[in-house]
């Protein structure tokens, strides 16, 4: 039995509870668009990897014919940076810089403070 790219990726679609108008944002297309591709039995892989993509979903269980794992997995999750990597490296993640910046700016403001008391001109 002949595969239908457009039903399959219709219903996976339905199935996870993705919104069409979400869908077609992300992948920078009309409504309408997406819904013709639901409608179309063949599909060009460049447009099934796109919405892929988009979901952050793996075709190649739908369409092993067409992807490798790999394809998808590059795009979904992709290899992680160390300096990015906030277990390792705390300065990675947003509390660190935030309290970094908490300091720096009580430094400052106790510096303009001390500066305000010892100039004579004010």
């Amino acid at each position: 039995m002949d595969k239908h790219y457009g039903h399959i990726i219709e219903r996976i679609i339905r199935r996870n509870g993705y919104s069409i108008s979400e869908l077609a944002r992300l992948t920078n297309v009309n409504r309408r668009s997406i819904y013709n591709w639901f409608n179309q039995k063949s599909l060009k892989p460049e447009i099934i990897f796109r919405i892929g993509c988009a979901l952050k979903h793996d075709f190649s269980e739908e369409f092993p014919e067409l992807f490798t794992e790999d394809e998808f997995q590059k795009v979904i999750v992709p290899p992680k940076n160390h300096s990015e990597d906030t277990e390792d490296n705390p300065e990675g993640s947003s509390s660190y810089w935030k309290d970094k910046y908490i300091k720096i700016l009580e430094e400052y403001n106790r510096l303009l403070v001390n500066q305000v008391k010892h100039d004579p001109k004010k």
